[in-house]
């Protein structure tokens, strides 16, 4: 799909990898409608992005309805890029059972809602693109992640699983993997990390080329969220060591309650 032209609804917009998404498909000349809880801060985005046509979708995706509201107040899209998410970063007793709920909402019910109302109006039209913007913690698992990992790991069979129901019929889709959250802590060494642009290009690349999934991250990362596909059990003693406490204990903190 030539980006040019089309109109993408982008969630999560004013978010790190938001602004870069939404600045990499409106460098191709996409028509953004940015959609955020943050009224001021996504006004302010759609005003320095380059090209014409941007416009504001608010909306809280944590509210119950919020994902059918959204997709009547985009109107007709050409491309969806699920980018919203919480954290989802703590020992699961920390979780209040609200605080779980929201998680599974603005994760992974909501991208799937925006999907379901979306993807008609594609089909119909014979072309049409849906972005989930997944994690690593889609394909393995690691400490003090529980919550975050059973969003990620459904998000990322959902949009594979609906790719073979829609790929024929001329809609594409893409699974595409972020960075080490953003919570103020370092990776474990050797890790590597991967710039926020790399996102934002993966996106485009996703969306022009049709690719299944693309993933955003160091050729190590890579090699461990493999194994812990093909072996969970090696996958999570790996996890489970003192550097992946460290590092998930890192996260953890760095996330404060209110981000939940």
């Amino acid at each position: 799909m030539e980006l040019a032209g089309r109109t993408a609804l982008l969630t999560g917009a004013t978010g790190g990898l938001g602004r870069v998404i939404a600045r990499a498909l409106a460098g191709r000349g996409a028509m953004l409608s940015l959609s955020a809880r943050n009224s001021g801060a996504l006004e302010a985005l759609a005003a320095e992005l380059p090209g014409e046509g941007h416009k504001v979708v608010l909306a809280d995706l944590a509210e119950p309805g919020a994902a059918e509201r959204l997709a009547a107040d985009a109107g007709d899209v050409d491309i969806l890029v699920a980018n919203a998410g919480l954290p989802g970063t703590a020992w699961l007793t920390d979780f209040s059972s609200e605080e779980v709920v929201r998680a599974l909402r603005v994760n992974l019910e909501a991208p799937m809602l925006l999907a379901r109302a979306l993807f008609p109006a594609m089909v119909e039209r014979g072309s049409g693109h849906l972005v989930f913007v997944s994690s690593l913690s889609g394909k393995s698992a690691s400490p003090r992640t529980s919550v975050y990992n059973a969003t990620k790991f459904g998000l990322r069979g959902f949009a594979l699983g609906l790719r073979t129901d829609l790929g024929p019929r001329g809609v594409g889709f893409i699974r595409d993997a972020g960075m080490f959250a953003e919570a103020g802590a370092k990776p474990p060494p050797g890790m590597g990390t991967a710039r926020p642009e790399q996102v934002g290009d993966g996106v485009v690349r996703a969306i022009e080329r049709d690719k299944v999934e693309v993933v955003v991250a160091s050729p190590q990362l890579r090699l461990l969220s493999h194994m812990g596909m093909v072996s969970p059990s090696l996958a999570v003693r790996a996890q489970s060591g003192s550097a992946g406490q460290k590092a998930a204990k890192a996260i953890a903190s760095g996330h404060s309650k209110d981000k939940r």
